[in-house]
């Protein structure tokens, strides 16, 4: 018979178990144990609750359907304040801090970093398990976002390794990915929904979520950069205590460099700046750090930040220009998009004439009239866009923008798809030109069927001169019909080279993977993942047709919206014409696997391919790798085996450099693909 004292113990930590459990298999879609066995401490704990009442948690997971997890954010006060930093916005103001510094007799050395622009959070860890995590609030007091915080999959939930302390407040930032971000961000305008406007405020509107659900589903990251209270543990210097936080599992960033000089720190500043997007996530300039804690101690800080630090911020990347119009174009989905067009101006490097305005909606809730001067963002290579008019630098001769009624290229009425809709779109997607224009353009992209010459002036080219009134005719086309194209023809009237090459690229995609030609129909909804997933699943086309909402619904990357989008694709007839003619032009329609009798020579090795090659698609490199027994990912890390950098490479490869991952360049990888050695 156990003791209260025992029973007290056994009921707490059964409850903590299973809450762990719980969270794993409703939250993350992780579960580590098997039901039974969950099933099993479940049972035990209500034996011991039904034994001892007296010591039933009122949260008990014996009385919750589903774990019942949500976000409160209830308040809690930081054990240690969380400051802010100063901030400094050049060189002359650097070395004005440089000499306030130097005046407390400190020789000392700096870290610096780069500046995270993303969510300030406060881990807690006692005893190694992290209890807390908290906002930074106004720096005393903080709103709880535990439950959401632990659903990113960098944070662990327990500390590993040696010589654990008895609590430790651990300060970061919260990122959203900036390639992940563009991807997210694309899938919410392509469903109706409004944008985020950067990076860090889809961090932020993730991380203020009440179903913790919704924040797991996102790919939000995390790099930690502080320590505040702490017991059972103490630092020589900041770059000893980020030693210690990545041996304990902690995400530390390795964007940072211990220096001795002036001269370094200015060096290490003007290198981010010029390199500023070659990062995996937005940065808002760089912080420099007396290193030695010792002499952070003597320093001390201010009201609200230490004296030993100091953030310098990079110059924004807006610029502002006159909007002239605000014009529409139309997708291949015949989704209606306002843009701007404006006079033109220089922006991160490039002269900008126009610049996404996404939707009606999002050109009122800017506020944006034409004829205002306007700010507008470019940041790397993502699409310019318009933050907002100059309001104060109005004349009264701006007008309001209004959407048309009507589709610019076909004249049909615009109306919204579905209820709830914001974007408008043409409906007569069968013969509306831009549509028609837009999705044999794509057909011939490296995301669809990549076939050679046919870019966006073929695309135009043949349906001008009336070689093709929809996709259907694509595959029977033949050389009579490209003569009739000038296009196609050269000076003296014979066919071009770019003939030949067309019709053997089109012959060439008649065997493309099924996921490729899924792709390549343009359904609304369904890119690259969901594509391969509808033909791995059913294995042909004829089999997707025949499914029900339910079957397509419940497969892993499709999901209610996109196999609602399958149904409404296949009821119509001119769809279902265009399949038919495909197929009896010899396009394959079915998935076959194809045997593979590459030699395994990257077997066991991680690959990371990075820029463009010149003999591989994006796509097709993937496959490649496949075939050779290797496996293709994403992201850079200590796992990697090699990275394969082509022209214009990210920040994968210098993040390659800072593991010490091996860089191949194409004739490298081939070599590897061979089985010889780099």
């Amino acid at each position: 018979m156990a003791t209260n004292s025992e029973a007290r113990r056994e009921i707490a930590e059964l409850t903590e178990e299973i809450r762990d459990h719980q969270f794993r298999y409703y939250v993350l879609d992780k579960p580590i144990i098997s039901d039974g066995e969950f099933d099993s401490l479940l049972k035990k704990l209500q034996l011991l609750e039904s034994k001892y009442p007296e010591f039933k948690d009122a949260n008990s997971p014996s009385e919750l359907v589903g774990g019942g997890f949500a976000t409160h954010f209830t308040q809690h006060d930081h054990i240690e304040k969380m400051m802010s930093l100063d901030n400094v916005f050049g060189v002359d103001e650097l070395n004005s801090w440089f000499d306030r510094i130097g005046k407390s007799g400190a020789t000392n050395t700096w870290l610096c970093e780069v500046k995270v622009d993303g969510l300030a959070i406060n881990l807690l860890y006692e005893k190694g398990k992290l209890v807390r995590a908290l906002t930074r609030g106004n720096g005393t007091t903080g709103e709880d976002v535990t439950l959401n915080i632990k659903t990113i999959s960098a944070i662990p939930h327990e500390l590993s390794g040696k010589s654990i302390p008895d609590l430790l407040e651990v300060r970061g930032e919260v990122f959203f990915p900036v390639e992940a971000f563009n991807e997210f961000n694309d899938g919410l305008e392509e469903e109706g929904k409004q944008r985020f406007a950067n990076p860090r405020n889809a961090a932020a509107g993730s991380l203020r979520q009440k179903d913790p659900r919704v924040t797991a589903s996102r790919p939000l990251s995390m790099v930690v950069h502080g320590i505040g209270a702490s017991s059972g543990v103490s630092f020589t210097s900041q770059s000893d205590a980020y030693a210690l936080l990545e041996s304990w599992g902690l995400p530390t960033s390795k964007r940072f460099k211990v220096v001795k000089s002036r001269e370094e720190v200015i060096d290490f500043i003007n290198y981010y700046e010029k390199h500023r997007h070659d990062v995996e996530h937005e940065i808002d300039g760089a912080v420099v750090k007396v290193n030695e804690i010792s002499v952070q101690e003597e320093l001390g800080f201010t009201s609200r930040a230490p004296k030993w630090a100091i953030a310098f911020k990079y110059p924004p990347e807006e610029v502002t220009t006159r909007l002239l119009d605000i014009k529409v174009s139309v997708g291949r989905t015949g989704r209606i998009t306002p843009f701007a067009f404006m006079e033109p101006v220089v922006v991160a490097g490039s002269t900008v004439t126009n610049a996404t305005l996404h939707n009606q909606e999002e050109v009122e809730r800017k506020g944006i009239l034409i004829g205002d001067i306007v700010v507008i963002r470019k940041a790397g290579d993502v699409i310019p866009e318009v933050l907002g008019p100059v309001i104060e630098r109005r004349t009264g001769k701006e007008k309001k923008f209004v959407m048309p009624a009507k589709c610019p290229d076909c004249g049909s009425a615009l109306r919204a798809m579905s209820q709830g809709d914001v974007d408008l779109r043409c409906p007569n997607s069968q013969s509306c030109p831009a549509q028609l224009r837009e999705r044999i353009y794509y057909i011939g992209s490296r995301a669809a069927l990549d076939i050679d010459v046919l870019g966006y002036e073929a695309a135009t080219a043949m349906l001008t001169d009336g070689l093709l009134h929809d996709e259907s005719g694509l595959f029977t086309l033949t050389a009579k019909d490209l003569s009739r194209s000038e296009f196609f023809r050269k000076k003296d009237g014979t066919l071009g080279a770019n003939a030949e090459k067309f019709l053997a690229a089109l012959e060439s995609a008649k065997t493309q993977p099924l996921w490729r030609i899924i792709v390549a129909l343009s359904i609304r909804h369904v890119g690259p993942t969901a594509a391969q997933a509808l033909a791995k699943n059913f294995g042909s086309l004829a089999k997707i047709q025949e499914a029900p909402l339910e079957a397509l619904a419940e497969v892993d990357g499709v999901g209610g919206i996109i196999a609602e989008s399958v149904i409404e694709w296949f009821s119509i007839d001119w769809h279902k014409a265009i399949i038919s003619e495909w197929g009896s032009a010899g396009v394959s329609l079915v998935d076959i696997p194809k045997e593979n009798t590459a030699p395994q020579t990257l077997a066991g090795l991680t690959l990371v391919v990075t820029g463009s090659l010149v003999d591989f698609t994006r796509d097709g490199v993937s496959e490649v790798i496949a075939a050779h027994g290797g496996k293709a990912a994403s992201s850079v890390s200590k796992k990697t085996d090699f990275v394969v950098v082509g022209d214009a490479p990210g920040s994968k490869a210098a993040k390659a450099e800072e593991l010490g991952v091996q860089i191949l360049d194409e004739a490298g990888f081939k070599a590897l693909l061979s089985g010889k050695k780099p």
